[in-house]
């Protein structure tokens, strides 16, 4: 189930391996360069990494902000000041603290455990891409519009099966059979036509889809 991180970090160099490390681990990746930004994105954000050496605000006073806004939001502090004093500052408001440099591995196993710990609703709410699921409601929302997206039946039943199904390539026979209950016929076009008409509901371009993606030759896949 994908999470989204803000990652709050000037340097492009380490803002950029950060992201392409956290992508490929999939999660979803807002990067911003200071912390003027960071109210902006927090209803988004499931954790936040912060730098302390930011341009103008300093990473302490961001995350401060952050925390009194938004106390259940879990900050990990990544840092290159490696002082007690600097230390204790930090954890008196986030609730992690790395020093640079640090391991890849380290940094998601650190992200793995806050998000444990603060993921309270982590089973009510799925977030793919632009889309909050809210699975006791049944409900899918524009994260970003916070339009309601309306699917027929069998475009809302196709839509969770990926969802139980995260990262797994799933062939038509398996899709059709369990949404149906019948077998499938070599050469159906029932499932591919639904699968069409779900994409232009949840898709913000139906022609080239980030969500369902089209494993050619074998099926579909959904990332989380």
């Amino acid at each position: 189930m994908e999470k989204t991180i803000l990652h709050i970090e000037d340097d492009q160099e380490i803002g950029s391996w950060v992201r392409e490390f956290l992508e490929e681990s999939g999660y979803r990746v807002i990067w911003i360069p200071s912390g003027y930004e960071a109210m902006n994105h927090m209803d988004l954000a499931d954790l936040v990494l912060l730098d302390v050496m930011l341009p103008g605000l300093d990473g302490y006073t961001v995350g401060q902000r952050i925390k009194q806004k938004y106390p259940n939001k879990p900050i990990l502090m990544l840092t290159a000041r490696t002082s007690m004093e600097d230390k204790l500052h930090g954890l008196s408001f986030a609730d992690d603290y790395m020093t640079k440099p640090y391991h890849p591995d380290e940094l998601a196993a650190r992200i793995q455990v806050l998000l444990r710990r603060f993921g309270t609703d982590s089973q009510d709410r799925i977030q793919l891409h632009h889309l909050s699921v809210y699975l006791k409601e049944n409900r899918i929302v524009h994260s970003e519009s916070q339009e309601e997206i309306v699917l027929t039946g069998k475009q809302y039943h196709i839509f969770m099966y990926f969802l139980l199904h995260p990262n797994q390539i799933l062939t038509k026979k398996q899709l059709y059979e369990a949404i149906w209950g019948e077998p499938y016929l070599e050469g159906d076009k029932t499932l591919m036509v639904h699968i069409r008409h779900l994409r232009e509901k949840i898709e913000l371009d139906a022609g080239d889809p980030k969500i369902i993606e089209t494993i050619r030759g074998v099926g579909y896949r959904v990332r989380q």
